[in-house]
């Protein structure tokens, strides 16, 4: 599971949650001026992922009004850009006199070195919370030109297309399931979440040249890769078709997976097959037949998918769910032994 750390204000009583809330806010590297309507009883959580090269933070609150002023910024200037998806409420962001409003699904950018105002509040402030991801970056760590980052300053970014949907979905499922990845995940997930979100901010700045070239590869890999995992059930997939879905040549396409071990046809097949072989021992499926498993995933054809199975894993499709039945009969008879011996 990748390491986080949680603060949580319901562990104390209300009248002393929002002073909590505040001590937190002036420990960390870029202190805030907060206010809150909700002060007499803040209920509040954030969760912390370090992930190598960048931070996130999830936040949830029932509302504040936020600003880093000039004197905070010169008693503590910690050098990051700050990238925040709101996914819950609304919220103003304010930075070098461009102000904008921000609704849930959408990002605004600003940097952690100048003054700025944040207003987050719940759209429904007696039962809802205001919730958002912030994604933390090193100046260093950005690589696009910081003389130009200035125009993106306290503007608003779409999470619902493109480059921004594939970031929103990536912060999400981090910071949504981090127990479904390891420790040692954290530092190559840092790189893609960096990659994407340089990519998105480039494309912002309309200088997409700007992004190095190799940041540009592996943020349209994981592009492509997020297109074919949602589109395995299309038995029409395969490079043309992920091709055209992203506007460049099948040539270009064979060409971005040349360092990962594999041509996009083998990346669809393996990933049909797994799926398929995931399946078929699923006691849930286990009354679907054989080819209506297969046919989900993209193999339309029975003597087609039976061939490329048994091609990758050494046993046919029929066999492989046979085996999986028998070793939960095995399961389940141990369970029953062991279940119906006396208690002690």
């Amino acid at each position: 599971m990748l390491p986080r750390d949680t603060i949580d204000t319901t562990v104390l009583p209300p009248g002393e949650r929002f002073g909590m809330w505040l001590d937190l806010v002036a420990r960390t590297s870029a202190p805030l001026r907060i206010r809150s309507e909700h002060s007499d009883d803040f209920a509040a959580r954030a969760d912390f992922i370090a992930l190598g090269p960048i931070q996130l933070v999830q936040y949830e609150y029932p509302s504040l009004d936020a600003t880093r002023t000039r004197k905070l910024v010169r008693q503590s200037d910690p050098e990051f850009y700050i990238l925040a998806l709101t996914t819950g409420g609304i919220g103003t962001s304010s930075q070098d006199g461009r102000r904008s409003e921000i609704l849930a699904g959408e990002f605004t950018f600003y940097d952690g070195s100048r003054p700025h105002d944040v207003c987050h509040h719940a759209t429904e402030p007696e039962r809802a919370q205001a919730t958002s991801i912030i994604t933390l970056i090193p100046h260093a760590a950005l690589p696009l030109p910081p003389q130009r980052m200035a125009a993106l300053y306290g503007g608003r970014m779409s999470g619902s297309e493109g480059i921004g949907a594939l970031l929103a979905q990536f912060l999400l499922q981090v910071t949504g399931h981090p127990e479904q990845y390891h420790a040692a995940d954290a530092s190559r997930l840092g790189t893609v979440g960096l990659d994407l979100a340089t990519t998105m901010l480039g494309r912002h700045l309309v200088a997409e040249d700007a992004v190095p070239t190799e940041v540009r590869r592996r943020a349209l890999l994981t592009q492509v890769q997020s297109y074919i995992h949602r589109h395995l059930g299309d038995a029409t997939l395969d490079p043309q078709v992920v091709a055209d879905a992203h506007h460049i040549s099948v040539r270009s396409l064979h060409r971005l997976f040349e360092g990962e071990d594999t041509t996009v046809a083998s990346y669809i097949r393996d990933l049909r097959l797994a799926r398929c072989r995931r399946d078929l021992t699923d006691p849930a499926l286990r009354n679907q037949p054989v080819q209506t498993v297969a046919a989900r995933w993209g193999f339309p054809h029975k003597a087609h998918f039976s061939r490329a199975f048994k091609a990758a894993y050494g046993t046919t499709p029929q066999e492989h769910r046979d085996s999986g039945s028998d070793l939960a009969r095995i399961v389940n008879r141990r369970a029953s032994t062991v279940n119906s011996l006396p208690a002690d």
